[in-house]
């Protein structure tokens, strides 16, 4: 799995000036960090098993592995259903423009007709793997072709003093260069694909953005950027103190999609063995002297999936075992449907360790957040005092845990 620092290496390799290229699409409206990690993800999978390597964007749109995930994941109609064509054209062909302008795929035209192969196949890795991967990517592409470009400053002018006059400036400053050179002619559609530009990078810059055409009121943060926006940070916002999430969730029904959930949780298993295998050598993350040399090949939730899907992908949730600590210590006798109580204490304690040693590493790529990890605690304790926690105060959340499983 390649690092943050790899993707600029990447992207520092080509020249993206839009100015030589007039490539108008070089992103666009569907171009969100969940969407282009998902179309991402599709072409990896089936760039395994393809013999020539060469795929249009209609074969990866029906391909088995698409019609079974991308449906689900975003509730749309059947890949199959003719009267949403136009939509799923969208979908997949926008973020494989994207990462054919990017080189991170190769793109030649036969008649009208687009086709396609994997130039980089471990940057595609990279984004196929998880949101956070595909948007880092993304806001490194973005800024790059920028500069390249020759229009950054203005962006930059924009985070420096965030007022409706620099945003104003930003946002016409960058439909003059599309309009002038590219075949886009309308500021309609230079306003729409603003918005793919301006927000990542204001995540990033951790400043406002763009919101229904104007300077947003608020920073942006992450669930803004994605096309699916169900968060469950946003469901129990409102959740009075002393109130369980059951007892919530019960007056306020909400509509869980579980095939989300599951498939992210499945890519999150994936990204952590790859991380651990290649930073901790394959060790187990709950370190216990008799299994210090067994490799940790054992994705486990510390809060079972079925019982908590809400933080299922979180990476904070889930720690790498040996097959032994698996199914004889968290589940007992290989029992999957049931917890070990006491394992689980041990386990957060590890988990808390191995957060604490990746956030305090100045050398360590961040994998892991803070703040994830009291929701995770929020969730699982089903205790809101856990968020009251200043951030990167771990001595605090180890007493809390082990309040809870004293109590």
């Amino acid at each position: 799995m390649l690092t943050q620092q790899a993707i600029i290496d990447f992207c520092n390799q080509y020249n993206y000036d839009i100015r030589k290229s007039g490539n108008g699409r070089w992103i666009d409206q569907k171009c969100a960090a969940d969407v282009v990690t998902v179309v991402a993800d599709c072409i990896y999978n089936y760039a395994l098993q393809d013999e020539d390597g060469i795929f249009t964007s209609t074969e990866i749109w029906h391909y088995d592995y698409t019609v079974e995930n991308v449906e689900a994941i975003f509730k749309k109609p059947g890949v199959e259903n003719e009267a949403a064509r136009s939509e799923y054209d969208k979908f997949f062909q926008q973020p494989m423009e994207m990462l054919a302008n990017a080189n991170v795929l190769k793109k030649t035209k036969r008649g009208n007709r687009n086709f396609y192969q994997v130039n980089n196949l471990e940057v595609l890795e990279y984004i196929a793997l998880r949101e956070r991967n595909a948007l880092f990517f993304l806001k490194t592409y973005i800024e790059k072709v920028l500069r390249d470009s020759g229009i950054y400053s203005v962006f930059e002018d924009f985070f420096a003093a965030q007022t409706k006059d620099t945003y104003q400036r930003v946002k016409e400053t960058f439909s003059t260069f599309i309009i002038d050179n590219t075949k886009i002619n309308g500021v309609v559609e230079c306003n729409r694909i603003f918005i793919k530009v301006l927000n990542p990078l204001a995540y990033f810059n951790n400043s406002c953005g763009t919101e229904k055409g104007r300077l947003s009121e608020q920073i942006i943060t992450y669930d803004m950027l994605m096309y699916n926006r169900n968060n469950f940070r946003d469901v129990y916002a409102d959740k009075p103190k002393g109130v369980t999430r059951k007892e919530y969730a019960t007056a306020h029904p909400v509509e869980v999609n579980e095939a989300y959930y599951h498939y992210q949780s499945a890519k999150a298993k994936r990204f952590l063995r790859l991380f651990n295998d290649q930073n901790r050598n394959g060790q187990t993350e709950h370190l216990e002297d008799a299994h210090l040399r067994d490799k940790a090949i054992h994705m486990h939730h510390i809060f079972p999936e079925a019982v908590y899907p809400e933080i299922c992908y979180y990476l904070e949730n889930i720690i790498a075992l040996t097959p032994t600590q698996h199914l004889n210590y968290a589940h007992p006798n290989g029992h999957t449907q049931e917890i070990d109580e006491q394992y689980q204490h041990l386990l957060l304690l590890s988990k808390a360790d191995r957060i604490h040693e990746n956030l305090t590493d100045v050398a360590a790529e961040k994998i892991y957040e803070f703040s994830n990890f009291l929701f995770v605690l929020n969730v699982g304790f089903d205790n809101d005092d856990v968020l009251e926690i200043t951030d990167m105060d771990f001595c605090s959340v180890i007493n809390a845990i082990n309040v809870h499983y004293a109590a």
